[in-house]
């Protein structure tokens, strides 16, 4: 029973591990955004990231949705990637930095209960715990003594942790489709067979993050183009170095390693590798700009590093509810 448990469990924190790829690299957004992509542009940079790694995805996929896929395509890109970047930007200009990371850091919290309450796994103790230590541990690495609280922002930030977190969720009860339509392959003509089957062609997990990112960055079309309107300059080389990273390692590879590891783990478990994106941060900028670490930031990272223990270390969990 024991090597059953410790081989189950060397199973998932190897899922975990890759998993973690995904926030690793959204911690490096703040880093690349601020030393290389121009000030003043964050919708543009969110369609930028969004809707070129969408395309490049689905042209390695050649593979779209058929029936119902359609619009649950839309809802996950749209909460995943459309109103999260939206509710992002209008946080991030309305609240110093510190405050929008600790209220995105709710996000663990919010998928446990949904979770319990839309896909049936169990709303424990430990994860409570380790959740509400996650924010904690946030706070205490982001959050600055004169930080300001705008009500605005504060909704902003709490609606764009709502809408990952249930992205999130979605994606765990809606899964992945069995089978879409192939590009360029011909429609079923046949009475006998149902047109909207598509063409019999597999359904990658790279598929159904191209849909997502594609649907999100059109969501975000015509919010960036009435919020910020198009640019009257051509970006320069540090900048497109920065919107290629930005799409092809902090979108397409991220996005893809994340769905894959909701896919593969409890998604109430994966929601906690988030918070490695504001650690990540801190350190980067300690490592390529010099800043120094506070006492109270390293503390934060300790707390936060045993929230994820707390998480990923549980054997059959009691539950306070579930579905």
């Amino acid at each position: 029973m024991l090597s059953y448990y410790c081989s189950v469990l060397s199973n998932q924190l190897r899922v975990a591990a890759v998993t973690a790829i995904a926030p690793i690299s959204w911690g490096t957004t703040y880093l690349v955004t601020s030393e290389l992509l121009p000030p003043g542009r964050p919708l543009l940079a969110a369609v930028l990231r969004a809707l070129p790694a969408g395309l490049l995805l689905l042209a390695i996929t050649r593979t779209l949705p058929v029936g119902g896929w359609w619009w649950r395509s839309l809802v996950l890109g749209t909460l995943n990637i459309g109103a999260f970047f939206a509710f992002l930007f209008l946080a991030a200009y309305r609240l110093p930095g510190g405050v929008a990371a600790t209220m995105g850091a709710i996000g663990p919290v919010l998928v446990a209960v949904l979770a319990s309450l839309l896909v049936g796994e169990a709303l424990t103790v430990r994860r409570v715990v380790a959740g509400f230590a996650g924010v904690l541990g946030v706070a205490l690495i982001v959050l600055q003594a004169d930080a300001r609280l705008d009500a605005v922002g504060v909704v902003a930030a709490l609606a764009g942790a709502v809408s990952m977190s249930l992205g999130s969720v979605l994606s765990k009860r809606w899964g992945r489709p069995q089978v879409g339509r192939r590009i360029g392959a011909r429609r079923r003509t046949s009475p006998d067979l149902d047109p909207n089957a598509g063409s019999g062609a597999p359904v990658s997990g790279l598929a159904l993050t191209a849909w997502q990112l594609v649907a999100g960055g059109l969501v975000l079309v015509p919010v960036l183009l009435l919020v910020e309107g198009l640019p009257s300059d051509a970006p320069d080389a540090a900048a497109i170095g920065g919107y290629a990273y930005l799409s092809l390692v902090g979108t397409a590879l991220a996005y893809a390693l994340w769905f894959r590891g909701i896919a593969a783990l409890p998604v109430g478990s994966v929601s906690f590798l988030g918070l490695l994106s504001p650690v990540v941060a801190v350190l980067a900028g300690l490592v390529v700009l010099g800043e120094a670490l506070s006492l109270g930031q390293l503390l934060g990272i300790a707390v936060v590093a045993g929230s994820l223990i707390l998480v990923f270390t549980a054997r059959r969990p009691r539950a306070i509810l579930s579905a």
